[in-house]
């Protein structure tokens, strides 16, 4: 993890209209110049569970799993962050100790925002707060229908399901490397990865995607939907 210098340009960020547009300028101006960027590698930590909650986090660049680790090796994925996910959203006004863990799937860059000028925030502005209890609401609904969506398939659908996720939802291209292991995307879809290995055989052999290495390229992207809505 590289920290990065601080840089207050929290008015020409893209998050300023989901997140700062029912705030005053000055009150922007005081979160901005404590905020704090973080640079993350691919596989770095960048919350770890247990750990106490000390800032209220974004996704400025980048992509990261949310997951709980179970008591054995084998844990599970909660949800795939994007660029301007607030990522600890979870559990930063409900507990104060992370009860999961996040992790760079690609190379990534946080921003810290002090939690106690987040907190001031929300009790001296009711839109603020709105917007706040919106976005959790937002989340919680996504991981419930999500876990809802891909549990109702098969071990075909499921797979589908997660390649047309990142190819449509995550990198809007047919072409892509896979930013999950076989291991990790067994653990999103609550299969095994001699489950995971199998199934891509069988999409390869089919025809339906090609295999290079981590990467990905979806030949049949309607045929593929097809196995996803009605595996």
């Amino acid at each position: 993890m590289k920290e990065a210098p601080n840089k207050c340009d929290c008015e020409k960020c893209d998050v300023r209209e989901m997140f700062y547009k029912n705030v005053e300028a000055q009150y922007i101006e005081i979160v901005c110049n404590t905020k704090i960027e973080k640079a993350f590698k691919k596989g770095d930590m960048i919350i770890e569970e247990g750990k106490p909650i000390e800032s209220f986090i974004y996704l400025k660049s980048g992509l990261v799993k949310l997951f709980k680790q179970g008591e054995d090796v084998k844990g599970q994925i909660i949800i795939i962050a994007k660029p301007f996910d607030f990522v600890n959203l979870l559990s930063v006004f409900s507990d104060t100790n992370y009860n999961y863990s996040v992790t760079a799937l690609e190379d990534s860059v946080t921003c810290h925002l002090d939690l106690d000028h987040i907190k001031n925030m929300i009790r001296t502005n009711g839109e603020f707060a709105l917007s706040i209890m919106k976005k959790i609401s937002k989340v919680s609904d996504t991981i419930i229908l999500e876990s809802l969506t891909i549990r109702k398939k098969n071990i075909h659908g499921r797979v589908a399901y997660i390649l047309l996720f990142f190819a449509n939802q995550i990198y809007e291209d047919s072409y892509f490397e896979l930013p999950l292991n076989r291991r990790e995307i067994a653990e999103f879809i609550g299969k095994t990865t001699e489950n995971v290995i199998r199934t891509l055989s069988e999409f390869r052999r089919d025809g339906l995607i090609k295999i290079f290495g981590k990467s990905i390229e979806i030949i049949d992207k309607e045929k593929l939907q097809q196995v996803s809505d009605f595996g």
